[in-house]
């Protein structure tokens, strides 16, 4: 075998670990891990793409998906609104792209590179739209599962919408369902007011 291919084997022995990366929400009385997140985002992703116009290219969308939170196998996850871990997440974050990223040939490296970074800058439509399913994975995953990491730092409405905005703004099924979710927080005391 060669070096190239042998690289993308440990790659993809490495990126294995991102299911022992836990995150804030639970399901079926468990942590969920950043693995499974990411699977759930790509299938929002793929039952979105037809609610949306423009139509997003999906196989951007989707790499940006698979690659957004390989980070955290290094930099690990942080919550929402860890307000502490939030003032050294970019920095952790960049370090753990470039160690992690980097131990793929040079064409790769760069391509997944970009693909990270193009999400994180949320510049493009379909980063836009990746991060979208993103924020609505993780809100309705809380809703679903009783929000106990919201409890833990006593959520309001009002912080939570600085992170739900950028998705609510896109319009179209996030408004609608974002929504949706929120009435339901609301009305279960998930959020505080």
């Amino acid at each position: 075998m060669n070096e190239r291919l042998g690289a993308l084997l440990d790659f993809i022995a490495l990126t294995d670990r991102l299911k022992h990366v836990h995150r804030a929400a639970r399901s079926e009385g468990r942590l969920e891990n950043s693995a499974e997140h990411a699977w759930h985002v790509a299938l929002i992703a793929v039952l979105l793409e037809g609610e949306v116009t423009p139509r997003p290219d999906m196989a951007r969308v989707l790499s940006m998906i698979a690659l957004h939170d390989v980070v955290e196998i290094e930099a690990g996850d942080t919550f929402a609104f860890d307000e502490a871990g939030l003032l050294t997440q970019a920095a952790r974050e960049e370090r753990a792209a470039e160690a992690i990223f980097g131990r793929l040939a040079p064409d790769l490296a760069e391509k997944c590179q970009a693909l990270w970074r193009e999400f994180e800058a949320q510049e493009t439509a379909d980063a836009r739209f990746a991060m979208g399913c993103d924020r609505l994975q993780g809100f309705a995953q809380q809703v679903h599962c009783g929000a106990p990491a919201w409890a833990e730092v006593g959520l309001t409405r009002g912080r939570s919408l600085k992170r739900m905005q950028p998705a609510i703004d896109l319009g179209g099924p996030f408004a609608v369902m974002i929504e949706a979710l929120y009435a339901r927080a609301m009305a279960e005391g998930l959020l505080r007011p």
